[in-house]
């Protein structure tokens, strides 16, 4: 399989009780993730979390799906040959 190259931009919600959730995901997947930038915005509890990724789309798409399962949290994907809105 071909691997994609791209960024997936991550806001949560409720920071204090969705982050320790959200670094365990992106640790389990640690071996997609090129970069990382996270940004805690606590006057509003929210965490904003910027990854460039590298692998297959299928697996960059299992993370992402796991992410949204948590509830209360807005992740976008722009990959190499495949984006959503």
């Amino acid at each position: 399989m071909n691997n994609s190259v791209g960024g997936v931009v991550i806001v949560v919600e409720d920071r204090e009780k969705l982050a320790p959730q959200v670094n365990s995901i992106l640790t389990a997947y640690g071996d997609l993730i090129v970069g990382r930038v996270g940004l805690p915005y606590r006057e509003k509890n929210k965490y904003v979390i910027t990854i460039v990724v590298d692998g297959e789309a299928e697996v960059v798409k299992e993370m992402v799906l796991k992410l949204e399962e948590l509830g209360n949290i807005q992740v976008k994907v722009a990959l190499s040959g495949i984006c959503n809105s």
